[in-house]
């Protein structure tokens, strides 16, 4: 009998389940492919990507790049594949889809310590447990999951885009609380006249929006969560009566009262990132970034999440999880992926990373870890736990997670250089410790 059971077989739980092998621990791996598939899922290889070739970045001045880097590091089985069986695609590391499950199969299935279970998993079973069923886990798990955190568990993300705190122009921006309730930070908002309103409308309601993907298009997609286009679709004064009502507030700069008004609030505790209030969306990324930026004081805004609107279960980890990924409440139970409530290919594999890593050290009595928030994968660590997150929507990498540096670079790839450099360092020390 292996010491630990992993789950699914995406790229969170090949990742937990290489961890955990190459530090002498024996984990079998529960995954119901071939005998049962999703309906994202095509072939019978484990960490099939579903919706994209593409990893994202793979220069180190990149948010994507520094995780991709801070992983291989950790000894990263999805990286190792990927740099195998990447295709040309400019700056980003793209990869052959089906040559890349097909080597991490054939890589899992030949360790020694790791043993296939091809079923379904319907409960969560006592002992050491990964939970790494990803986004669409089967309806009976995903029911118990749900059970175990209390009723609450998302089976669809609708997330507003989030931006960078400093790239706000708080020249036509400011700080107020709708009728001064509440601290007096709380929100910025961003006020437009008449006019910047009315062309933010016009361009808002001719965007283009994504596709959704068959297996996203079910009922009750937009119950309590009404894309901003679709909403503005309803009339031209509906979202001045709705996220973009300027009652009770004063725009210092005239005295008076906006024509309308967009409110940011606060995504994380340090300020960093500001989430657009009530603008979940389905519009294509190039648009969300053509259009919102035409609100003045975002006309410079630097996007680290674009909205989604998609199927996507994921449980409340700030109030649930720990930052090294473990349940709260029972400590041999972890949690990886996107059901974390990290988002992203190589988020989901990091996180892999992490509980395999975790689950080994508490198996062998040795404290967990949960690295620095300067490094992008202990941020994230920190951003899924983090219980002053009141509304928890997904997070990729991104710069906006990391605390600022101490000296002050106005030029973004520099800034974005020091910042990977300074995780970096650490991690080239700390990793090959663990």
């Amino acid at each position: 009998m292996s010491d630990v059971l992993v789950v699914g077989a995406g790229l969170a739980g090949v990742e937990a389940a290489w961890a955990l092998a190459n530090r002498g621990v024996s984990v079998t791996i529960a995954e119901m492919k071939p005998a049962k598939k999703t309906p994202a899922h095509k072939t019978d290889f484990f960490a099939e990507l579903v919706c994209s070739n593409s990893l994202k970045a793979e220069r180190l001045g990149s948010a994507a790049g520094l995780l991709k880097a801070e992983m291989e590091l950790l000894g990263s089985l999805c990286v190792q594949c990927a740099k195998a069986t990447k295709v040309p695609a400019g700056g980003a590391l793209a990869v052959d889809r089906e040559a890349f499950a097909s080597l991490v199969t054939e890589k899992i299935k030949a360790h020694p310590l790791i043993s296939i279970e091809t079923r379904e998993v319907e409960d969560i079973p006592e002992g050491n447990v990964i939970i790494a069923a990803g986004p669409l886990a089967s309806e009976p798990l995903a029911e118990k999951i749900k059970a175990l955190c209390g009723g609450n568990l998302s089976f669809f993300d609708a997330a507003a885009p989030i931006v960078s705190a400093e790239s706000i122009d708080m020249e036509s921006a400011f700080t107020q609380s709708r009728y001064d309730r509440g601290g007096e930070d709380d929100y910025i908002n961003c006020p437009m006249n008449k006019e910047e309103y009315e062309l933010f409308y016009n361009e808002l309601v001719n965007a283009q929006s994504a596709e959704l993907h068959s297996f996203d298009k079910r009922k009750g997609v937009y119950e309590g969560c009404m894309p901003i286009e679709v909403m503005a679709s309803r009339g031209a004064d509906t979202m001045r009566f709705g996220p973009l009502k300027p009652v009770g507030l004063r725009d210092p700069r005239t005295g008076h009262r906006p024509w309308a008004a967009l409110q940011l609030r606060k995504e994380n505790a340090d300020g960093t990132m500001y989430n657009l209030v009530g603008f979940q969306t389905n519009l294509k990324f190039g648009e969300q970034k053509r259009v919102f930026s035409l609100i003045p004081a975002l006309k410079n805004a630097e996007f680290l999440r674009y909205g989604v609107m998609h199927r996507n279960t994921f449980i409340d980890s700030p109030r649930h999880l720990n930052g090294d990924f473990s349940f709260r409440g029972r400590e041999n139970l972890f949690f990886a992926g996107q059901m974390t409530g990290v988002e992203g290919y190589m988020e989901s594999a990091a996180a892999g990373i992490m509980a395999g890593i975790n689950m080994a050290r508490r198996i062998s009595g040795k404290e967990t870890v949960i690295f620095p928030n300067f490094t992008m994968i202990g941020a994230l660590s920190r951003y899924i736990s983090d219980e002053s997150v009141k509304d928890f929507q997904p997070m990729g990498a991104n710069f906006g997670v990391l605390p600022p540096l101490s000296e002050k670079i106005r030029d973004k790839k520099l800034r974005y250089e020091a910042l990977s450099n300074r995780s970096m360092e650490y991690m080239r020390e700390e990793a090959v410790k663990i």
